[in-house]
């Protein structure tokens, strides 16, 4: 399995088409869950490196239609870290304060501090999504929230902030069936919206606005188009990613200020 074929190259255009929902990496799903357990461990490992190093931060955006993943995501993936290092955020329809400022005033408040690992679950990138799709900013407001949005990115990472953004690609058969799954089941009607058919309804205009807002992708803060219809290879996919970049991070323990042989304790 090779993430980088699921990143998006720097530059140039973005079709979503030319990229598999159902992908597998050649793997059984019981092959893909045992690998996945695996790379938990080591993403418990290199969290308490990052925090107890506390000079580097990461950030991880998840962007996805309605029923792509994202929580499932955060479940599966982000529960092998130490809570108390994972800050996690949920973007939804702005507070009047917050229509107050500019549309990445509110995101800003809430990137990782050092040594802590940022969750966006819906991001800054809804400003460019949601609000264009519903012709609430036009193209060209869109195109410079854009490019603002490049500069916010290159701003944290200049301040030690890596950043991953996963775009969790669902097919619209795959998404019909798990919003099927939410009106069946009694347990799951909580998770169901009947606005996310009006959403539904709206399908390629959404790709329009994500192709656009994929082209985002820099060296320093990629996107990866994540097959999102079988959800343990989401999980492997995404486990093996963020694996990948804090190893090269390479966060390392903070050496003692005292000689522990010369401390007795009585």
């Amino acid at each position: 399995m090779n993430p980088d074929k699921y990143r998006v190259k720097p530059g140039g255009s973005v079709n979503l088409s030319d990229w598999d929902t159902n992908d597998d990496g050649d793997l059984s799903k019981d092959e893909g869950r045992t690998l996945t357990d695996e790379l938990q461990l080591g993403l418990a490992d290199w969290q308490e490196r990052l925090n107890a190093e506390g000079r580097q931060s990461l950030l991880i955006v998840l962007q996805a239609r309605d029923a792509g993943g994202k929580d499932g995501t955060v479940k599966h993936v982000m529960g092998a870290f130490n809570p108390n290092g994972v800050q996690i955020a949920n973007f939804k329809v702005p507070t009047e304060e917050e229509r107050g400022h500019d549309f990445l005033w509110r995101v800003h408040q809430r990137a990782p501090r050092a040594g802590q690992i940022g969750v966006f679950n819906r991001s800054h990138y809804e400003d460019v999504l949601v609000t264009r799709v519903h012709s609430m900013i036009d193209d060209s407001t869109a195109d410079r929230r854009l490019s603002h949005i490049r500069h916010f990115e290159s701003l944290l990472t200049d301040g030690g902030t890596r950043i991953l953004k996963f775009y969790l690609h669902v097919s619209k058969e795959e998404q019909k069936a798990r919003l099927q799954d939410r009106l069946d089941d009694p347990a799951k009607h909580w998770k169901f919206n009947p606005a996310d058919l009006t959403e539904r309804a709206r399908w390629d205009e959404y790709t329009s606005a994500y192709q656009d807002a994929l082209t985002t992708s820099t060296e320093s803060a990629p996107w990866y188009v994540i097959p999102a219809d079988r959800k343990w290879f989401r999980n492997l996919l995404i486990s093996q990613i963020i694996l990948d970049t804090l190893q090269g991070m390479h966060p390392q323990f903070p050496k003692a200020t005292f000689d522990p042989k010369e401390i007795e304790i009585e």
